[in-house]
């Protein structure tokens, strides 16, 4: 019993008289116990096997007929095979027990399809017809072809084809002369003799035919072991030899390939890879096959009557490539369809891809040379040319490197005398005029008073904007107090109701050098500046923090935002601040998209070079103090 592709399936065999009186009692037993087996709604298909259970037909047959039917029908089958074994239980009283047996068996089961492997087991049911298989569709392969074809039934004619390996044979080896034919003792030797004899009897006048049948195992040795220059031997089949011993047909042949000192060709293709040259050999899995399918289409509801008699010989002519070697046989001589197996692959099969692969390797390889001799030549005079036009356009950055930071230097000394100006002449024109006003207070009466005082207050409201305007123009006390509280102090500046500034900084040196300061100052100072006047924003967050050897400055506001490619061009101010850094090796990234703020980030790197030549660093508290004084006079407008 087993189970193949999750389907319930139930195998019975039997080799021998005891064994299946022993399998009778069995069934009997079973039925008995169980009646309802036989009630089973599975398709239920017996198989008769006219050879031995280890048959290469009958080991076909069972692993090939279940699977068939297995892929083919939505049922489950129950699969029962029984084998008569002819080769070892010959004579009518024989198949009259095997008779009773399987009518004993069988009692009260009805089958739906019986296949007979063969004439043997399709004799048996013919013979039992009426008593076991009665209504039952049969499905027959047949070698002999001969019986009439039973009620109810379809099958496989497969006639034995004996003559076209002889054909192939006196191809390969055109200087043949004699032919061998083996055959054991047993009753179906003896008719695939008979068979060899009608059919090999056109070769008579090319080839001296021996038919060695029935020979005792030591005398066939002798003579296979000892024939005559230019023989072949053709082996047809040996389940039992003269002495009476019966053997094991494959293993038989594999000894006489062993022992022979010629090559040995055969029908049936069970016998490839056990050392016979090949021939014109009968597919049994295609034989099998051609059953399965017909058994299928009765399965399916079909009758068996209304299927044709599939007639063919389902042979294949194949050579084993192994044994041509072995026999100096050319493949050249091999005819053409003829399958050459086992074949070992020569250098160029194996490895004809890298053959293929490094020849075009080696191709490629030799025009690359080529080309590169070709290439070198003009590589030199362009890099030659390279070289002038990297010197130039070196020059020509410097200069413009060294344009712009004139132009930043130029920019903040006009800024630096602007304001200036501002402080030391309108500041103290606008300082003497609060004063005169004031006086002018003292001599008008109460009319003219509220004029007075409101001229008073406007002067005093544009000193303090001509004082920021002096401020923001050149923070001149920026080094006095720091970058960080210079950055405060915008914050400051620049916070409104509407606009909440906040500033963190982390490990930041007290101190940096003053064109430093100045350009991470003016760089703050842009950014505020364009997220007052153009972002929306409700919150801007400045963040510094430094490590060892760098200095990091975000500045993120939460406004509008901005197409930062369409910016950069559309003004100065980015321009501005990208030079400003590029002087000091600093880098400048802006992330922003419409809608969703902006976020400045600027990274300077903290080299020795930037601090050479610096005033010593104030005390932190002495900055600190600075700082209060420098807001407080912001406060004050002064």
């Amino acid at each position: 019993m087993s189970h193949p592709g999750g389907r319930l399936r139930f195998r019975t065999r039997c080799t021998s008289p005891w064994y299946l009186a022993i399998l009778l009692l069995a069934a009997v037993s079973e039925l008995a116990a169980n009646p309802a087996w036989a009630q089973t709604s599975q398709k239920k298909v017996l198989v008769l096997y006219s050879t031995r259970r280890d048959a290469q037909v009958s080991l076909t047959g069972d692993r090939e007929i279940p699977r068939l039917l297995d892929a083919a029908l939505d049922e489950d089958v129950d699969y029962h095979s029984e084998y008569i074994d002819r080769a070892r239980f010959q004579g009518s009283d024989y198949r009259k027990v095997f008779g009773s047996f399987l009518r004993s068996k069988y009692a009260g089961q009805q089958f739906d399809v019986v296949i007979a492997m063969q004439d043997v087991a399709l004799a048996l049911v013919a013979e039992n017809r009426d008593s076991v298989f009665a209504s039952t569709p049969v499905v027959f392969v047949s070698t002999l072809g001969e019986r009439p074809r039973l009620p109810n039934s379809t099958g496989v004619v497969a006639p034995l084809n004996l003559r076209t390996t002889i054909s192939i044979a006196l191809e390969l080896q055109p200087d043949t002369r004699n032919v061998f034919v083996v055959s054991g003792a047993d009753e179906a030797a003896r008719e695939y003799a008979q068979h060899a004899r009608e059919q090999l009897r056109m070769f008579q006048s090319r080839v001296a035919i021996t038919y060695l049948e029935g020979l005792p195992t030591k005398d066939l040795e002798a003579t296979v072991s000892s024939l005559p220059d230019h023989s072949v031997v053709y082996y047809l089949a040996i389940n039992r030899d003269g002495a009476g011993q019966a053997v094991q047909p494959l293993e038989y042949i594999d000894h006489l390939t062993s022992i022979a000192n010629a090559p040995i060709y055969s029908w049936v293709d069970s016998t490839m890879d056990h050392g016979v040259v090949g021939g014109s050999l009968k597919s049994l899995m295609a034989q099998t096959t051609a059953a399965a399918r017909a058994a299928v289409r009765v399965l399916k509801g079909e009758s068996a009557d209304s299927i044709p008699v599939l007639m063919d010989d389902f042979n294949v002519s194949q050579l084993d490539w192994r044994q041509l070697k072995e026999w100096g046989i050319s493949e050249s001589r091999v005819p053409p369809g003829t399958l050459v197996l086992f074949k070992e692959p020569s250098a160029w099969d194996r490895y004809k891809y890298y053959i293929v692969g490094a020849a075009a390797v080696v191709t490629a390889e030799t025009l690359l040379i080529l080309l590169l001799l070709v290439e070198s030549s003009r590589r030199r005079l362009a890099e030659e040319r390279a070289r002038g036009s990297e010197v130039a356009l070196r020059s020509s950055h410097d200069r413009i490197r060294d344009l712009g930071a004139r132009l930043l230097g130029a920019q903040e000394a006009e800024r630096s005398r602007i304001a200036r100006e501002l402080h030391d002449d309108v500041s103290q024109q606008l300082a003497l005029l609060s004063i005169d006003l004031e006086l002018l207070g003292d001599h008008v009466g109460p009319p003219s008073m509220e004029m007075v005082e409101g001229a008073m207050n406007r002067a005093q409201e544009i000193a303090r904007s001509v004082h920021d305007l002096s401020h923001r123009l050149h923070p001149a006390k920026l080094r006095l107090i720091g970058l960080i509280a210079g950055i405060h102090g915008l914050r400051q500046e620049m916070s409104s109701p509407t606009l909440a500034i906040s500033f963190n900084h982390d490990h930041v040196p007290p101190s940096f050098p003053a064109d430093l300061t100045l350009c991470l100052f003016r760089v703050v100072q842009e950014a505020l500046q364009n997220a007052v006047k153009y972002s929306n924003a409700k919150n801007v967050a400045i963040n510094m923090s430094c490590v060892p050897d760098r200095l990091t400055l975000s500045i993120s506001d939460n406004g509008v935002g901005f197409d930062v490619q369409t910016a950069w061009g559309a003004g100065l101010g980015l321009i501005s601040m990208s030079e400003r850094l590029e002087a000091f090796g600093g880098a400048m990234n802006i992330q922003s998209t419409r809608g969703a703020g902006t976020r400045l980030t600027i990274d300077v790197p903290l080299t020795s070079h930037l601090f050479q030549g610096q005033r010593p660093l104030q005390p932190a508290r002495q900055q600190s103090k600075r700082a209060r004084e420098w807001t407080a006079d912001r406060s004050a407008g002064v």
